[in-house]
């Protein structure tokens, strides 16, 4: 028996299990499945969760019905690599694996900066997308939100509360000089004055001191609002920052050509989780997982695996609301609805295949 294990049944790990299960497999495999929740969730779409636009089915999507496959809906507590097996809060449940694929993602990374962790709310989870939603849903009329960390999820998240809430004061808490600072000056620009045009404050060079219930500290002005949104930074899962592997300067796992750990060449690392000259996103964490498929394939047969080809990311694309967006996009830099009607295309492509 040959046992397989996917932890993580995001946009990575879904893409590995299907290329596996694409394929005809020998009886001797056996393929498990790890995850916190009964249904893959779609994160890229979590910040509508957290304005309320968006219910909780739609970023949901059913696993593949698979004979060939056991899941398992856990919370993982530790990632045995002497042993070859996954510990879980239930102590009566024990995993091994012969060959173990990581893409549990990554959690917020407050910098150390205080009462950030106990106050903030998050959409790093959909439990903690839920939660956000719910506070922001619970707001009287003309409350006050302040979101902290203007990239992509930044804009997102204040751009569609704005939509959801337009009574709400919204503040944007930029540490640069612009917004998307990884974006075109087109795209900055069209999102610079798209928050003017929809009355949310942007505060450029801002260096959050500390967070507070009822506020924010920034550059000695401390500002009363109602609900802090942290979008600052990310680290891998803190389950992969234990791990005794070699990491980058990000915390993230070195892997060689083949996403395997040098170490240990039985464990693929993917997404967050894995070191990369790419941004993290969903598009590279399923370009990888369509990699590490075929690489799986070849090792479960007993073959030489090819060396996987150079990723080719499409772009990245971004939402202000349900009719305006912004991408790079052949790495040409789009603005309007175009990029917004491609971003809807993509969520639909994810949802059914």
């Amino acid at each position: 028996m040959k046992k397989v294990v996917i932890l993580g049944g995001g946009y990575g790990g879904i893409k590995v299990l299907t290329g596996l299960l694409n394929q005809s497999l020998s009886e001797d495999i056996h393929i498990t499945v790890v995850d916190r929740n009964p249904f893959r969730s779609l994160k890229t779409e979590f910040y509508s969760i957290a304005a309320g636009t968006s219910a909780d089915h739609d970023v949901r999507v059913d696993f593949p019905d698979d004979s060939r496959v056991n899941y398992l809906f856990q919370e993982i507590n530790k990632i045995d690599v002497k042993q070859k097996r996954i510990l879980f809060s239930d102590p009566d449940i024990i995993v091994e694996y012969d060959y173990l694929v990581i893409g549990i993602g990554c959690e917020d990374n407050f910098h150390g900066i205080p009462g950030a962790k106990e106050y903030a709310e998050s959409v790093q989870t959909f439990s903690k997308a839920r939660h956000s939603g719910v506070a922001i849903g619970n707001l009287k009329a003309y409350g006050k939100v302040s979101v902290i960390g203007a990239g992509l999820s930044g804009i997102e998240v204040a751009s569609e509360i704005r939509e959801s809430r337009p009574d709400l004061n919204i503040r944007l808490l930029d540490r640069g000089a612009n917004v998307l600072k990884a974006f075109d000056s087109k795209i900055q620009d069209h999102v610079e004055q798209w928050f003017i045009k929809n009355d949310v404050d942007v505060i450029h060079h801002s260096t959050v001191e500390y967070v507070e219930k009822d506020g924010v500290c920034n550059n000695g002005i401390c500002y009363l609002n109602d609900v802090t949104i942290w979008t600052a930074g990310v680290q891998p899962n803190y389950l992969v920052r234990q791990l005794p592997f070699e990491k980058d300067i990000q915390d993230k796992i070195i892997v060689n050509d083949f996403y395997q750990v040098p170490e240990d060449q039985s464990i693929y690392v993917l997404g967050d989780c894995a070191s990369s000259e790419y941004s993290p996103s969903g598009q590279l964490a399923g370009l990888q997982g369509e990699q590490i498929a075929e690489v799986l394939l070849s090792v479960l047969a007993d073959k030489e695996p090819k060396q996987p080809k150079p990723l080719k990311l499409k772009g990245t694309l971004g939402s202000l609301g349900k009719s305006d967006g912004f991408g790079n996009m052949v790495k040409t830099p789009l603005t309007g609805f175009l990029p917004r009607l491609a971003k809807t295309g993509v969520l639909w492509l994810s949802k059914r295949h």
